[in-house]
Order: structure tokens, then sequence, then C-alpha cells
């Protein structure tokens, strides 16, 4: 979203919009549309008019920026210049050009504006899919997500992990995780402390819009950080290579996979461990430019290797609901249930909380 602020100076003043509802704007490509209704600002190259220019001391944007104009998804670039600046709580200078544009120019000039960044190993924005509780995603991030989990009953307990996730680059990720975790212990008392911190590294090793498709590998590193007598870790060092993948489906549907193994560097404390997910779900948004819902269900799946034991299989239905008007600020709330091994293993509740604070700080984009 943080490219969104700077579309509230798609146009100098209202004017602007008030002179293109007046005249017939070329309909052929997006660079003329661009150059017709943009480029008094924008500059004809995307790069921005000088300030003795504008008239304005604020920054513009360089739309040849990569990191600037792809992490976004084209409905939110659309959403703003259609609606204007208050519709993800921007200036109200960026006035609304649904009434002085058709709904195909707007689009031909964004996707002008896009495809400025000539550098294409950056991922659009579009492949960034829904976040799901358990399955990791293959788009790279710059957020930070707070993630709760409640047990109930003999088991009660309470864990809470921030996950702070910093992009590199292009293709590139990295994410440390920290839990902390409340619970009871066999004789009735409550502990609490810090369990196994764990660092991350993710590349994406291919993205195709057309296609609809991101493809990334990552590994992680546990670390023994919690206490094993506590049951707050598992006192050895676990290495997690996986490869995550997204997929577009139609009509907002999307579907996400992760697959990996968790390698234990000391088998007489925990054995290695094969895992599988998969995430299905659906985004409806409310209005047309409104809060966005995404209802999603997860399969999940592990298994022990190198003991006869059975795979452990769990259904996970959720969904994720856009507090703040710039969506930048995410909940998600579902259930963990158990499908095998039900008398041994406890139903979870799980939250998140997300701020992607790429797109704004914490109290911004609210109204």
């Amino acid at each position: 979203m943080r490219v969104l602020a700077f579309l509230v100076l798609l146009s100098a003043a209202p004017l602007r919009a008030d002179a293109a509802r007046q005249s017939s704007i070329p309909l052929e490509d997006g660079q003329q549309i661009f150059r017709a209704a943009c480029a008094a600002c924008h500059g004809p190259d995307g790069k921005g008019q000088p300030q003795s220019t504008v008239g304005f001391d604020t920054p513009l944007p360089d739309f040849t920026d990569c990191s600037f104009s792809t992490p976004e998804t084209a409905a939110d670039w659309v959403s703003v210049a259609h609606q204007g600046g208050p519709v993800r709580a921007f200036d109200r200078r960026m006035p609304a050009f649904g009434d002085a544009l058709s709904e195909e120019q707007i689009t031909k000039a964004i996707d002008y504006v896009r495809g400025l960044c000539a550098d294409r190993r950056w991922p659009r924005g579009e492949l960034n899919l829904p976040r799901a509780l358990v399955t990791e995603k293959a788009f790279p991030e710059n957020e930070t997500v707070l993630t709760t989990t409640m047990v109930g009953g003999e088991a009660a307990a309470l864990e809470n992990v921030l996950l702070y996730e910093q992009r590199l680059g292009a293709r590139s990720q990295y994410e440390v995780a920290v839990p902390v975790a409340v619970q009871k212990n066999a004789e009735g008392d409550w502990e609490r402390g810090l369990g196994d911190v764990a660092v991350a590294l993710k590349q994406v090793l291919f993205h195709s819009l057309a296609s609809g498709t991101i493809v990334s590998a990552a590994g992680e590193v546990v670390l023994p950080t919690g206490k094993e007598n506590q049951d707050l870790g598992k006192g050895v060092t676990i290495l997690e290579p996986f490869v995550a993948v997204g997929q577009i489906l139609p009509s907002e549907g999307f579907l996400q996979f992760q697959g990996g193994v968790e390698l234990s560097t000391n088998h007489e404390r925990a054995n290695d461990e094969a895992f599988w997910r998969v995430a299905l779900g659906k985004t409806f948004t409310q209005g047309r430019f409104g809060r966005s819902w995404s209802p999603i269900v997860e399969l999940a799946a592990a298994r022990e290797l190198g003991v006869d034991e059975g795979t452990q299989w769990d259904i996970v239905p959720q969904v994720q609901i856009s507090l703040s008007k710039r969506q930048h600020i995410l909940f998600n709330v579902g259930v963990r249930i158990p499908m095998t091994d039900r008398s041994e293993r406890d139903t979870q509740v799980l939250t998140y909380f997300l701020w992607d604070w790429f797109d704004g700080g914490l109290f911004d984009g609210w109204r």
C-alpha cells in the first residue's frame, strides 16, 4: 500500500479530473492515457516532476523503482484511481477518476505505470495470496505477525509467536520467530517461558503472473532455546527445508501448498519428520473496494520418519479479515481439529494479527 500513498498524486488537484472530464482522453494505449492524465505531476517518464514544477513539497515516487511499483495488486491501484484517496485512507486531494476515465482507461494507465519496472525478477503483488494460519506463503513479505494458539482442558496452554519478516531485494526474505508460552504442567501448576526461536531464509524460484503461479524454497533453523523439561522446546536444533507454492484460481480463488522435512541434529532427542500442508480459499470484497473476507480451509499432515507410527492429519477452517481501510492490518481466526489420534491430541483455537508495515504505520490507514 505504500505505493498507493503516492497515487494520491496522480493529479495535481481536482482540477485535473475536471479537465479530463472536458476532454477526450486517448484510449489507444496506457502510455497515452498516463501522459494525458498523470504526467503533469509524474513526468512523461514516470520518475516525477520536480517540486518547482508541481508546486508542492510532497516527494513524488519513481515508478521505475521496482520495489515501489510491484508489491501491491492492480486492484489496490485501481481502487484509489477510481474512487479517490479516501477509499484507502489517503489524502483527499486525490480525486476520484471513476467518472473522468473509463474502467478500461484506468486499467491501461496502471498497467503502463507498473510496466515501467524493467526488472522482471520482482514478483507482482497479485501473487501475494492471503496468509493461512499454518501453510507458509511463497511470496516474500515485509510484515510482523503475532500468532496465538489456545488449548483448553487438562493440557491447557497459550502460545504466542511473534514473527518478523523482512524482504531482501527482488526475490528473497528472512524471518525470525520468537515463541512465548504459558501452559499447565502435570502437577496442575502454570509455567511460562521462551520456546524454540527459529530463523529462516526464503527465495523465490519461479513466478508468472500469466499463469498465476509462484514457487519458493526456504530453509529454517529452529534453535533449542526453550526449556525441554518444561515442554517449551525440543532440546535439539532442527533444520527445516521446505518448498512453498501459490496458485491463483478463477473467481478470486487461491491454492497454496507447503511441503518439507524437519531434520533433527540429535535423533536420541527428536526424530525426523515430514510434513505437507494445503490451503484452499476464496476472497470476497465488501462492496467493490471495501473490506476483504477470505475463508480458507487447510489440511495439515505430519509423519515421523523411522518409526512405526501413522500420519497425523488436521483440518483447519478459518477466515481472514482486513481491518484497516488500507488493508495492511489483517486478522485471522480458525480452529485446528485433529482428524487422527483424537484421543491424544486436543483441538486448538488459532488467531493471528498481521501488520504489513511496508504499507504504513500500525495506526495509519484506518479512516
